[in-house]
């Protein structure tokens, strides 16, 4: 046809055809026969279902070629070429002077050693583009493995060609190969060679609506092609017992929503398309309506933050962070007087670590939220990604959002003990720079009100260019704040400051006040990530326990000062929950 797939969208809502295969196998015979082979085998009952579909009102179709690649026919290239070749005639016989765009048709490959996926895909598209083919639909997919390459390729030799990538995401917002559907699609919307992204299959109209509306912000052109629902079998068949007309309301309310192109995948039958190009038409669904509703989306997510930390510490005022370690016991009476008494010197969060040392403590978020409901007090609890799953983290962020808690600090988590490994089991779902992208996916996808992301510096470290290689990597997946290990060395003085020359993000530095000799030695010898200088050490010796903590009070009002010009505010460590210690400090710092 004359027009192009873009000169249509100005105007028009591009409605694809449904499931070839799913039709085809309750069409067939012989259900089990892979589809793709019938347009060698059988080209004119493929070409009876590409006529239905098009009778229905879709204008555009897709070849019968989903699963045409190199591994599935167990490397037969000759018959791939035949197939696809077939496939492309017999879908253009029906299109022919019907005003129906065709798509090239190509489903995902599998990765592997063998050779690079992308050549994989290439191989493929090559017939197509031999064969005249413009516009292009890559589906189904679990990941991105190759695909950039091959939008690419298909570019650099059709630059007219029109393509559209679309992705398999359940409704959790992950593929089958664990990755989040945000990060793929942003991925997707961001390529200068990809004209429009797209999620089908997997999931219902319902749920593939709902993950719409959280990804509809990333930009303006994508395609949803839902399945009719969710399959049953019934006599070793496999049906979808949902209806065209409910299906077809669905995708009114996805066009209203921002969608400009729509279709069926798994399920989906002439009878469902048919009911969609009725929907459509009688709702006068037009362009102006999801112009609109994207604008919408963009200014929710572009909305002030309210969050008192974030606010300040972005503005570049200093802040005051102080930590409390939670009670081993129910008894929090200790606890909350440390945390009014931290309220009313001013500080401006308090961070509670998450079961340190792998020992059970109350619940870091429990408190988090507790101690904000009571004091007005902003919190920054700390999550591991030891004791807990996607699921748990995905569930303890969603409370803490709800309560009002919106700063977290990733960490990895101390290691079990060994002696209690064979009763306690850690998880290790993630890693703390894995967990800062899945937070950071789920800003994007599920919170109005976003999560400040902070993570661990540990400016002690004897390879201190790994650990800053791995926080840039963390700055990558979302983390904004670094909260450092105690300065106490002078390596650890001079590590911060390369910290600040070569990190974007904000960093809180550690002092965590020596309250005694054997507590410095202690803290030397046996606490992984601290190191005291020697000279620290020895000004403890032979003190009194009131001139200790004098001299503790001193030294950390001395660090605060050296480190004021390379960081960007504090993180007090109160020893043993000595509250009042860090108050005396912050009392000094304020003179």
């Amino acid at each position: 046809m004359s027009m192009s797939v873009r000169e249509y969208l100005k105007d028009n809502v591009l409605v694809f055809d449904g499931s070839m295969g799913t039709y085809f196998a309750a069409k067939s015979r012989t259900p089990f026969e892979r589809c793709e082979s019938a347009n060698v085998d059988n080209p004119e009952q493929i070409y009876n279902i590409h006529m239905e579909y098009i009778d229905s009102g879709c204008r555009a179709i897709k070849t019968n070629t989903f699963a045409a690649n190199f591994d599935n026919f167990d490397g037969d290239y000759g018959y791939l070429k035949e197939v696809i070749t077939k496939g492309w005639d017999i879908a253009n016989k029906a299109a022919k002077g019907r005003g129906v765009f065709v798509f090239a048709d190509i489903g995902p490959v599998q990765s592997s050693g063998d050779r690079p996926t992308g050549e994989k895909y290439i191989e493929t598209a090559d017939i197509f583009l031999e064969l005249g083919a413009e516009n292009f639909l890559i589906e189904t997919l679990y990941n991105d493995d190759g695909i950039y390459e091959l939008a690419q390729h298909i570019k650099a030799t059709r630059p007219e060609s029109f393509i559209i990538v679309s992705f398999a995401v359940q409704p959790d917002g992950y593929t089958k190969d664990g990755l989040p559907g945000y990060e793929l699609l942003k991925g997707a919307c961001e390529s200068p060679f990809i004209d429009f992204a797209g999620l089908n299959c997997v999931s219902g109209p319902h749920h593939t609506h709902q993950y719409f509306r959280t990804i509809r912000r990333l930009g303006e052109n994508f395609s949803v092609m839902p399945n009719a629902g969710y399959p049953t079998v019934i006599s070793s068949r496999t049906l979808f017992e949902s209806s065209p007309m409910y299906f077809a309301s669905k995708i009114c309310d996805i066009v209203r929503d921002g969608a400009k192109i729509v279709g069926g995948c798994c399920g989906t039958t002439p009878d469902y398309i048919r009911e969609t190009v009725n929907e459509l038409s009688a709702g006068g669904i037009h362009r102006e309506n999801y112009d609109k509703n994207i604008a919408s989306a963009k200014s929710n997510r572009d909305a002030v933050q309210n969050n008192r930390f974030a606010n300040k510490l972005f503005s570049g005022k200093k802040v005051v962070a102080v930590e409390l370690d939670p009670p081993a016991d129910a008894d929090i009476s200790k606890f909350l007087q440390s945390a009014k008494l931290l309220k009313n010197a001013g500080i401006d969060i308090l961070t509670i670590a998450d079961c340190p040392i792998a020992k059970a403590r109350a619940d870091s978020s429990i408190l988090a939220c507790k101690v904000r409901r009571e004091f007005d007090l902003d919190t920054l609890p700390h999550i591991t990604c030891r004791d807990r799953n996607v699921n748990a983290t995905k569930a303890l962020l969603l409370g803490l959002n709800i309560e009002g808690v919106h700063n977290v600090l990733i960490v990895t988590g101390d290691p079990i003990p060994s002696a209690m490994r064979d009763e306690v089991k850690s998880v290790f779902n993630f890693n703390s720079r894995m967990l800062a992208k899945f937070i950071t996916a789920l800003n994007e996808t599920v919170f109005e009100q976003r999560f400040l992301i902070c993570g661990a510096l540990n400016v002690n470290s004897k390879n201190f260019d790994i650990q800053l290689k791995m926080a840039k990597e963390k700055e990558a997946n979302g983390v904004e704040v670094f909260l450092t290990q105690p300065v106490m060395t002078k390596s650890g003085y001079e590590n911060l400051k390369t910290a600040k020359r070569e990190l974007s993000g904000k960093i809180l530095a550690g002092i965590m006040p020596v309250v005694s000799y054997r507590n410095a030695c202690f803290m030397e010898s046996e606490i992984s990530g601290i190191n005291v200088d020697k000279e620290i050490i020895e000004l403890f010796k032979n003190k009194t326990k009131e001139e200790s903590i004098s001299l503790g009070v001193k030294i950390a009002v001395d660090i605060a000062e050296k480190v004021k010009d390379f960081c960007d505010g504090y993180y007090f460590i109160a020893p043993f929950g000595k509250a009042d210690m860090v108050c005396e400090i912050i009392e000094k710092l304020e003179k």
